[in-house]
């Protein structure tokens, strides 16, 4: 049967790209498992308005101690080896806006129906942590939309109406209520569950581990 991998994370989240990443691998090393990925919304910072705000400022009311300017760098530069490793070329320089990422993650969504969210995800976190682009920006996520091979004047009238707006708050607030507080998750079949960016042979096993313990023949809800 196909294990079914919901990845909940957070388009503005490095680590997160990271994870996918390491994902991607892991699933490489276990060729004996059939895996599906359902990305699931996230949003670290709901608060962030809906035209997002300056990138520096959120940056350094975040992070504005001595200590917490070592620590954003040293995480910076860790991310950025990983990156290396990965073939992901993080370029925080570029990052001028940090975006509100709800109507990205409701772009996902409808990708996801019609089987483009991986190249989607990717797009998105290469538009924001390759190319600085706003992600929460209507036009560049038709723009992102049209290079995976979504329609842009059906993206555009979606982004422009309420569609999936409850829905996607909905999902949010179920992996909140589930106790996530944390991304990257990944979770087997809403019973095994494993936080962080973790190694891909970590998560290899992982896989291993959670496809010996689900149930038979038992679909995921929502899949």
């Amino acid at each position: 049967m196909t294990l079914h991998i919901e990845m909940v994370s957070d388009l503005v989240c490095p680590w997160c790209w990271v994870g996918l990443r390491r994902l991607r691998a892991a699933i490489k090393l276990v060729p004996e498992l059939e895996v599906e990925i359902l990305f699931r919304p996230f949003e670290l910072d709901p608060e962030i308005p809906a035209g997002g705000t300056d990138y520096k400022t959120y940056m350094q009311a975040k992070f504005g101690s001595d200590q917490g300017k070592a620590r954003s760098n040293q995480m910076r530069e860790a991310l950025i080896q990983y990156g290396k490793e990965l073939d992901i070329p993080f370029a925080f320089d570029q990052i001028t806006r940090r975006p509100n990422s709800f109507n990205a993650h409701r772009l996902v969504r409808w990708a996801q129906g019609q089987d483009k969210a991986m190249a989607t995800k990717e797009a998105l976190f290469d538009a924001f942590f390759a190319k600085g682009l706003d992600i929460g920006d209507h036009e560049t996520l038709v723009t992102i939309a049209a290079k995976v091979g979504l329609d842009p004047n059906i993206v555009s009238d979606l982004l422009a109406s309420d569609a999936d707006v409850e829905t996607t708050r909905q999902e949010q607030n179920l992996f909140r209520q589930m106790g996530i507080s944390g991304v990257p998750t990944f979770i087997a079949h809403r019973q095994i569950a494993v936080q962080g960016a973790e190694t891909e042979e970590k998560l290899a096993r992982f896989l291993q581990t959670a496809a010996a313990q689900i149930p038979k023949e038992r679909p995921l809800a929502g899949a």
